[in-house]
């Protein structure tokens, strides 16, 4: 399912205009199985699966797979619609450099929520 995050943030003209100011890494990971990806004007220009010996990203998203499967359902289960309620429950954590995420909150959220989108076809 995270495979399909530069194909729906990049076909999504909107996102992409609000994100037009991004310039960063970001790194996704599910149990131990780590991605990095590189936003830079709104798109997806890198996305880049693991392993890395030294990865370098601004900030990143931890969570099991399970959680990451619930997080990516069309409809998520309450408790697993966002990614704060998710922090919250202690079943995520934001670790890093969290500044690009957080001044861009709202084009993060609708990254990362992306593979939403497969299952509502």
């Amino acid at each position: 399912m995270i495979d399909s995050i530069p194909k729906h943030v990049n076909a999504d003209a909107n996102l992409v205009r609000r994100g037009r100011l991004i310039d960063t890494t970001f790194m996704i990971a599910i149990d131990d199985a780590y991605t990095l990806i590189r936003i830079e004007g709104g798109r997806v220009t890198k996305f880049t699966p693991g392993p890395f010996i030294t990865p370098d990203y601004s900030f990143s998203l931890r969570a099991s797979r399970s959680v990451w499967e619930k997080f990516w359902q069309p409809l998520p289960p309450l408790g697993f619609t966002d990614v704060f309620a998710l922090v919250k429950q202690k079943l995520m954590r934001v670790e890093g450099d969290i500044h690009p995420f957080m001044a861009n909150l709202l084009y993060f959220k609708d990254v990362i929520a992306a593979p939403r989108k497969e299952g509502a076809r």
